[in-house]
């Protein structure tokens, strides 16, 4: 019974979640959050993580999968679910997403310490290698849809 409700949820959760509106609206959460830490808005950073949890379920699944996020999203699926990966590690591509993700800490500590150059730094690595991993599981999702 649970793993029927769990199956239901993952395929609500991936067919909203790939409309381009939720993956490009998520692309500035780090920033906001990462801002909002600097500034010590801690209902900024409420409204952003409330933001975060919500965000792929509000709007509807795309009606193509021609959009690039849209294709992103469900390659990132294809890449866990079906090819059995994980999303981080030292093997290509996950490389660039645990690069990326210790840019992000590495925003989050330069946020906590009010260094601007530093959070603004960590942000830009962070979102520059999220979406060149995206890149490249889009690229190999393509190839193995016959694209």
């Amino acid at each position: 019974m649970m793993s029927g409700i769990t199956e239901q949820f993952d395929e609500r959760f991936w067919a909203r979640h790939s409309n381009p509106k939720s993956g490009w609206t998520r692309i500035p959460l780090g920033a906001l959050i990462v801002y909002a830490i600097y500034r010590r808005s801690w209902r900024l950073l409420g409204v952003a993580l409330v933001w975060t949890v919500v965000n792929p379920f509000l709007f509807p699944p795309p009606e193509t999968e021609d959009a690039w996020m849209t294709r992103a999203v469900l390659a990132e699926q294809w890449w866990i679910e079906e090819e059995t990966n994980r999303t981080v590690g030292l093997g290509h591509p996950n490389v660039y997403n645990t690069v990326g993700a210790l840019g992000f800490v590495y925003a989050l500590y330069a946020a906590w310490r009010q260094s601007p150059g530093g959070a603004t730094l960590g942000v830009a690595v962070s979102v520059g290698l999220k979406l060149w991993w995206l890149q490249v599981l889009v690229e190999r999702y393509d190839h193995q849809a016959g694209r």
